[in-house]
């Protein structure tokens, strides 16, 4: 699969979808109760794929995730008290550095044991530039370019090319100066295509098991009570009828997603009454389900996992959030999907839609899309996207079903 695999293969998991009513789950991850595991107690086969997917022993993968843990709670107690942390990041060596805009907010962070920077470049300066390479893009889609972001190791904004096209583009990111990075990638074009692959356990407007699939995300409320599925928007495009081993049991009500505009691979879609999407996203025998515990965004470098109908469970790391992606799709207009997070967590078509989530039982997101990566470790100079849940639930005003 050399292209961005928008994959359409609903059937797993994001909280394995558990169907009542008389709907068939046997060959669905079933949901777990019990308590989500520390980094410590994590069972085993958690561990053994995060080990597998970042070619670590096991050892060396659990204290990485228990080093994660901890820094990371402290980083949620210094955002409580006020201190910005939504550009904090994980270096090289497994330090959670927060990005600060005065020596008092520094001095804050070190004594709660984190390591602080004053950057060179803002990161609201660095939004900004992003900001305006956007609205270039949404006047006119840059040709060659797969994607630009705002990098908070590096200070900058990285824009990634194909070719020499989209000069004009590129011109324009490159007179913001070393505030910006131009580097490119021999990755094919990212594809938003709607796989359609055999096997599917939420099928796309049939109920042929063997037609178009995407896979499930996580399930959400709004102020009534009334019962979402957060997916990818390119999942229900169409405000599709989903489909679980057969039978209907939800049906697409919004989406950002549409080929040949500006989109947001964001949607969501109403669960019909007797169904629900269980608050466990299922580990496909490799792992235990994990509890969803709620949405706190992870930082830059954090490790993630992500259950999907096609690859399974597979994990590997976030390398940056807010990308900018063009997305190609044989026989549609190019299009481009912003505000997308990077990483190198293998997907294939059918993962689309699928959950993402940390050991500590953290959503994180519903996957988008990959570009020539692979799963048996060559990963290359491809790479995964997905769809943020915080954007996604703030921006339907939805709530996160939890299982505590």
């Amino acid at each position: 699969m050399n292209k961005l695999s928008r994959t359409l293969s609903i059937g797993a998991i994001a909280g394995a979808v558990a169907l009542t009513g008389g709907m068939a789950a046997a060959s669905q991850p079933a949901g777990d109760p019990t308590p989500a595991p520390s980094a410590r107690t994590q069972p085993s086969g958690m561990v053994k794929a995060l080990a597998d997917s970042l070619g670590v022993s096991v050892a060396e993968a659990e204290r990485k995730l228990d080093r994660q843990t901890a820094q990371q709670e402290t980083l949620e107690r210094l955002g409580r008290s006020g201190v910005p942390t939504r550009s904090a990041y994980f270096d090289a060596k497994g330090a959670l550095t927060v990005d600060v805009a005065t020596a008092r907010q520094a001095a804050e962070v070190r004594a709660a044991g984190l390591a602080a920077r004053i950057p060179v470049r803002a990161p609201s300066a660095l939004e900004g530039i992003k900001a305006e390479l956007d609205r270039l893009a949404e006047k006119k889609l840059p040709v060659g370019v797969e994607s630009w972001h705002v990098d908070p190791v590096g200070n900058k904004v990285v824009v990634t090319v194909r070719d020499t096209a989209g000069r004009a583009f590129v011109a324009a990111a490159r007179s913001h100066g070393p505030a910006v990075t131009v580097e490119t990638t021999t990755a094919d074009a990212p594809q938003a295509t709607a796989a359609i692959s055999p096997g599917s356990k939420m099928n796309i407007n049939t109920s042929d098991v063997n037609g178009g699939y995407c896979s499930v995300g996580f399930g959400a409320r709004d102020q009534q009570g009334r019962q979402y599925l957060a997916t990818a928007g390119h999942c229900i495009k169409g405000l599709d009828t989903l489909y679980f081993n057969g039978s209907s049991f939800a049906k697409g009500t919004q989406t950002r997603f549409a080929h040949g505009y500006d989109s947001v691979d964001m949607g969501i879609a109403a669960i019909s009454s007797g169904n629900s999407v269980t608050t466990a996203v299922g580990g496909w025998g490799v792992v235990s389900n994990t509890p969803v515990r709620g949405a706190q965004r992870a930082a830059v470098g954090s490790t993630v996992c992500k259950s999907g109908a096609t690859t399974k469970w597979t994990c590997g790391t976030i390398s940056s959030y807010d990308h900018s992606v063009t997305y190609t799709d044989p026989g549609q207009p190019r299009t481009l999907v912003k505000g997308l997070a990077k990483s190198s967590v293998c997907i294939h078509k059918g993962d689309s839609g699928g959950a993402w989530i940390t050991n500590q039982g953290q959503a994180q997101g519903v996957t988008s899309g990959s570009s020539d990566l692979s799963c048996d470790g060559s990963f290359g100079s491809g790479a995964s996207w997905m769809q943020p849940l915080d954007d996604l639930l703030r921006y339907y005003g939805l709530t996160l079903n939890t299982a505590s």
